[in-house]
């Protein structure tokens, strides 16, 4: 473990013991991070949807996704990612990791990397939200995280703010790879928060491939 993941780690717990857990969602006090109430509520709008993918331009070869992006979700996610709600993050992989298909699945890949984002986007949010969920999930699995090949290198305009055909134009050149051989025969799994048009996880997914993994799998908290 690299010793910047330690310090976090020992953060992590630290934090656990100055703030006791909470349901990300209500607040009401919850080791598990989401109480039953909220965790039903998850329930009622989960997809824990499964999307093959038959497109080899788009150079992955599923789409796992938990809920449609509208309504509560939506709020929640927008909450997470814009308000300063870092520690969701928990809330939403303790709901992810609990559905069996989800769970089987990711346990066939051997490497989870975070769709990342630019260093200026790093210090004004003060957080990667892809990376914090990525980061648990290999906690709680076999995964293991890789944050030292993809690389944000350029600040754009925000995605959500463009239509689709400016989306795409807009994240061309934009992530660049470093280290590939390790990346080489791995199994990986990208993660981001949100697929809209689809068009940040094709591009990571194009450079990503030109290190030649073994597969590549596309998990998202959200589908709009």
């Amino acid at each position: 473990m690299k010793k910047e993941e330690q310090i976090k780690n020992i953060l992590d717990k630290i934090t656990d013991i100055l703030y006791p857990p909470t349901c990300g969602i209500c607040g009401k006090l919850s080791n598990e991070f989401l109480c039953k109430r909220c965790e039903l509520m998850l329930d009622k709008h989960a997809k824990f949807a499964v999307e093959k993918n038959q497109d080899i331009d788009k150079n992955f070869i599923e789409h796992l996704y938990i809920f449609q992006y509208e309504g509560i979700i939506r709020k929640i996610i927008l909450k997470y990612k814009f308000k300063d709600k870092p520690y969701l993050y928990k809330t939403f992989v303790n709901f992810l990791l609990k559905n069996e298909k989800i769970f089987e699945i990711l346990q066939s890949y051997d490497t989870i990397i975070p769709v990342p984002i630019s260093k200026k986007r790093q210090k004004e949010r003060g957080y990667n939200q892809s990376y914090l969920i990525a980061r648990e999930i290999a906690k709680r699995t076999s995964l293991r995280l890789e944050n030292s090949c993809l690389f944000k290198v350029k600040n754009i305009i925000e995605q959500s703010k463009l239509n689709k055909e400016d989306r795409l134009k807009n994240i061309q050149g934009v992530y660049e790879l470093q280290n590939e051989e390790i990346l080489h025969n791995r199994k990986i799994i990208l993660i981001d928060d949100i697929y809209t048009t689809g068009s940040t996880v094709y591009e990571c997914c194009k450079i990503l491939k030109k290190a030649k993994p073994e597969k590549i799998g596309v998990l998202t908290i959200a589908k709009d």
